[in-house]
């Protein structure tokens, strides 16, 4: 094979100015108290790092080639914002937050960096990864190595890819839903509680969904304490499916414990029903102001680059160094990342840019539930569970438009053009955003009437019939089918080094790929229009999240739930009477159940199963509900004789392919085609190929003689 993809990023040397807090100091008295008044003088920035532990080598030891070996550095940052600055006051309540003797709002975070011993043997480029609950996701696909689960510099560096290409590795807390345990590197973020001017507590209608996939729970932990032990003000409610009517449970069913701060049913002991959805909605108090999120975000990768020490005159651990910050994020902290470019955090408080482009994976369009009073920022939509949590809020698009059913014009990235402050970015998903987080107004107009054409500082990369995440291909979980094991890595890692080029040398990166309206791969969720096949022992349904525009109350634009949750009638998808509606639609398939348009990777262009971005729960589990973020594959039938005897639409693997050979160079074009795309790297071939070999062989497919000789092929 003629793999010509380069994997060796453009080096660019690099010595920053050196950020040092400007402040009002040698100044005549009168200017000094003038000085301290002026809120754009006062910064948003780290005053204080805090250096906890050091691993100098990490990886064991590990040498990788001309870089050299790594450290681990690990360490807490203190930080403090002015909330009359205007790139702080869109922070819900932050002018409610309790104030130091600056009148400035403080906050602390864990952070966690990877470097090159020797600095200037690395790239000068920071891979920035904002963690998924407190979690560190980037192992599975970037670096090719056992997982070290939160602490990847313990993990064996065999197979790394971000450590011989020189790049430092960061990662801080942001997330108020990571809690408070920092046991094994846990990122957190400690935000303070907003308070009434006078000191008393806040409260307001607040709202939790639970579920549970076991019949063991008995207890639920509320987000926020109640503001009252008063069962009359609030309301549990249950149903089986989603678009059942909920059945309130009386107050005899259920009681508060903990001080106000947990449920139980009764009697004591009762386990909520596997699969059963249950909703408690009640009035709570003191909500933390979990959008300083978003300025620990902007402030401490804006130290790493920028600053030369704190405040105390400890040394930034890359002072002078960074050229580059690319952030790459999985899922929930991707959904955070749309909503910090639009709400304006990629401009530092010197007006300066924090990170250069930004991988996003699997967000679609949505935002987080993080930067309103009493969010909950853990919250994700599927096709059952957290829908009233308001996260698929317009803007969709990172192009700036038009909303017919508010009136309100906006984009993701509105501000940062405005301020020439925009990240690239690359927006990468897979099928499952289309079924259940409506994806397609990504890329379409808000009513899905046209595509749109992609902003010159965008591109849009569709993977094609993948489940959100990488799955388990062995077991179904609590789904009808097996798990989608597609893997993402291959391309990801392509991505990131086509990043660089776009950012450091202006090279386009790969054309984007997506499903549209104007080709007709972008259709509705029936399995008449999606094509689908009629495959026997799988059910098809056609569901898709519905997109509404719900009402939160008058004071829903100041970050304010005064409905919460909002007010919906079953059955709950599709239902106008649920607020007015935003079309979306969902990939259009080939014969065998695949995705046509996006990214296909070599096993869906040669495939031995259908792959799907949705699945249905079984039975057990409140089935055939949505099985939320799970895919299905759905292996082929061997034989001929065997298709035709269960009924199965879909070619064997013996009819399709008829013997290892056909099999093999069709896997290697579809291989080379990939690579020629952009979509994979050199390194990534071979594992690519040797993959596509061990499923065939896996399939049983095979006689005895090819078998052989397919696994002397693989050694």
């Amino acid at each position: 094979m003629k793999l010509t993809k380069d994997v060796t990023p453009a080096l660019i040397s690099f010595r920053g100015n050196a950020h040092r807090s400007s402040g009002c100091r040698r100044v005549f008295p009168l200017l000094l108290a003038m000085c301290l008044l002026t809120p754009s003088l006062i910064q948003a920035r780290i005053t204080k790092i805090q250096i906890t532990s050091k691993e100098s080598p990490t990886f064991g030891g590990a040498t990788f080639g001309s870089v050299g070996q790594y450290e681990k550095i690990v360490g807490k940052a203190f930080g403090e914002v002015d909330p009359r600055d205007p790139k702080n006051a869109v922070i819900v309540d932050i002018g409610l937050a309790p104030k130091n003797a600056s009148g400035n709002v403080e906050y602390a975070i864990d952070f966690y960096l990877l470097k090159p011993i020797d600095l200037s043997k690395g790239n000068h480029r920071v891979f920035h990864e904002a963690p998924n609950r407190g979690s560190k996701l980037f192992g599975a696909y970037f670096n090719r190595m056992p997982s070290a689960g939160n602490d990847p510099g313990a993990a064996n560096p065999q197979g790394g890819f971000l450590m011989p290409l020189g790049y430092t590795m960061a990662w801080n807390g942001w997330d108020f839903a990571a809690g408070t345990n920092t046991a094994n590197f846990n990122s957190t973020i400690s935000v303070p509680v907003a308070k009434n001017a006078d000191g008393s507590s806040i409260t307001g209608p607040a709202y939790e969904y639970i579920e549970n996939d076991n019949a063991t729970t008995t207890s639920y932990t509320l987000t926020y304490p109640a503001a009252t032990g008063d069962q009359a003000q609030a309301t549990l409610t249950t149903r089986v499916h989603l678009d059942d009517t909920p059945q309130v449970i009386p107050a005899s069913g259920w009681q508060y414990t903990n001080g106000g701060t947990a449920i139980q049913l009764l009697p004591a002991g009762t386990p909520f029903k596997q699969g059963n959805i249950y909703e408690f909605s009640y009035t709570a108090k003191d909500p933390t102001v979990n959008g300083l999120g978003y300025a620990a975000e902007r402030d401490f990768n804006s130290f790493l680059r920028y600053a030369t020490t704190d405040d105390a005159g400890t040394a930034n651990p890359l002072a002078g160094d960074v050229a580059k910050i690319y952030t790459f994020e999985v899922s929930q902290p991707a959904r955070m990342m749309n909503d910090f470019v639009h709400l304006g955090f990629n401009q530092d408080e010197k007006g300066r840019v924090v990170f250069d482009g930004n991988l996003n994976y699997i967000a679609g369009g949505d935002g987080i539930n993080l930067n309103l009073r009493f969010s909950q920022p853990n919250r994700t939509e599927r096709n059952r569970q957290h829908h009233l949590f308001a996260e698929g809020v317009f803007p969709f698009a990172n192009q700036t438009l038009t909303d017919p059913i508010t009136g309100k014009t906006d984009g993701r990235f509105a501000r940062c053009t405005q301020t020439n402050t925009c990240p690239l970015a690359m927006e990468v998903y897979s099928a499952n955003e289309y079924w259940v987080k409506a994806a397609s107004l990504l890329t379409t107009d808000p009513m899905g009437t046209v595509d749109l054409s992609d902003p010159a500082y965008a591109r849009y990369y569709f993977m094609s019939s993948f489940q959100h995440g990488l799955g388990n291909g062995a077991t179904k979980g609590v789904c009808q089918q097996l798990q989608n094991p597609l893997d993402a890595g291959p391309v990801l890692r392509s991505l990131l080094v086509a990043m660089d080029r776009w950012s450091s040398q202006g090279v386009q990166p790969p054309g984007s790929q997506v499903p549209k309206l104007a080709d007709r791969t972008l259709v509705g969720p029936s399995q008449a229009a999606t094509g689908f096949p009629r495959i026997p022992g799988v059910t098809y349904t056609g569901l898709k999240t519905t997109r509404y525009r719900f009402d939160y109350g008058p004071q829903f634009d100041q970050g304010i739930m005064s409905i919460n949750p909002p007010v919906v009638t079953a059955p709950y998808q599709d239902n106008p009477n649920n607020g007015a509606i935003y079309p979306s639609f969902v990939p259009k398939v080939d014969v065998d159940g695949n995705d046509i348009a996006g990214i296909r990777l070599p096993e869906v262009q040669v495939p031995l199963a259908t792959y799907t971005g949705w699945g249905l729960r079984d039975a057990a589990f409140g089935g055939p509900d949505g099985c939320e973020s799970t895919g299905q594959m759905i292996p082929f039938a061997k034989t001929k004789a065997e298709r035709l005897a269960s009924g199965d639409p879909r070619l064997s693997i013996e009819e399709r392919y008829g013997n290892l050979w056909v099999y093999y160079f069709l896997l290697i074009d579809a291989i080379e085609k990939l690579s020629q795309q952009g979509f994979m790297l050199r390194d990534d071939a071979s594992t690519a190929l040797n993959t596509g070999l061990q499923n065939i062989l896996n399939s049983g497919a095979l006689p005895k003689s090819q078998q052989l000789i397919l696994k002397k092929l693989m050694k």
